[in-house]
């Protein structure tokens, strides 16, 4: 994987970078110099998405500056990586228009196919298994008792059984610290450390695509095809739509940054699930 700059032909162009592709592996031999035709993903394994423009079940905009945005097909992936002993090989390395890391494609050797989120260095060919005795290799699936402490993990479950939940977006990893009892401590890749039950199930590796975040978009038009739409600062509207609105020229906002509802951006606490405070040893940019 490596990043693809172009040709200043236009202003967009200068800066515009994007992803080689050179990973994906589901691509037919090419067509004409410089061309090749992509094969489609696995048609059991996609289903249809409505896109919604940031809008909950009542009509109402609950996520603003949402829209617009090119069709996709939601991949089914397989978080819970259940299928416990059943070998698998790797078929394929996929994108997903849907998640920033690139997806896997698995052959079961009772003939099930998968998707998984698709660790670095995981090559078409490859063995992988969901087992307590599996070998440390990226791909493979353990529950974090059967981890050794200082592996570089992903996929990680909160609740036993429920699926992964956390260190899921591309480049990232997880670090297995300490185990004591029935629980052991991971460090998030925001650097917090959190208490996760040792049977709750974690995949070997870091996440693929690490070069994603230095990719640059280059123009405006590039973000809508993300169907993400212009955001404009509260400073820039009236009184009558945002609290730091109005004023004579151009203004600071005359008060403390703060939603449209007037909700303080800087510095308040806004965590309420104070069931699992407990399990947070260490909050993220804590010193010490």
């Amino acid at each position: 994987m490596g990043i693809k700059a172009f040709k200043a032909t236009s202003p967009a162009r200068r800066y515009y970078t994007s992803s080689d592709f050179k990973e994906l592996t589901k691509v037919e031999r090419p067509l004409k110099k410089g061309k090749s035709k992509k094969k489609a993903p696995e048609k059991a394994l996609i289903e249809h998405q409505t896109r919604k423009g940031g809008r909950n079940n009542l009509g109402r905009i609950t996520s603003r500056f949402r829209g617009g945005g090119h069709k996709q097909r939601y991949r089914v992936i397989d978080w819970r990586r259940d299928k416990i002993g059943v070998p698998a090989t790797v078929a394929a390395i996929e994108y997903d228009p849907n998640r920033t890391a690139r997806i896997a494609l698995l052959h079961y050797a009772d003939g099930e196919k998968r998707y998984i989120l698709a660790p670095d260095g995981l090559k078409e060919g490859d063995k992988i298994v969901h087992s307590r005795s599996a070998d440390i290799k990226p791909g493979n699936t353990l529950s974090l008792r059967f981890i050794p402490l200082g592996t570089t993990i992903h996929n990680v479950e909160m609740y036993i059984g429920r699926g992964a939940q956390m260190v899921r977006s591309a480049g990232v990893g997880a670090v297995l610290m300490a185990k004591d009892g029935d629980y052991a401590q991971v460090r998030l890749p925001s650097t917090e450390v959190r208490k996760v039950h040792v049977d709750c199930a974690a995949t070997v590796g870091q996440v693929s695509n690490s070069e994603h975040a230095n990719i640059t978009i280059g123009k405006a038009g590039r973000t809508r095809w993300l169907g993400r739409r212009p955001h404009n600062r509260g400073v820039t509207m009236n009184p009558v739509d945002h609290p730091m609105g109005g004023g004579e020229g151009r203004s600071s906002g005359g008060r403390q940054p703060c939603s449209p509802w007037g909700q303080l951006s800087k510095g308040l606490k806004t965590r309420k699930n104070k069931r699992t405070d407990g399990m947070i040893i260490k909050r993220r940019g804590q010193k010490g």
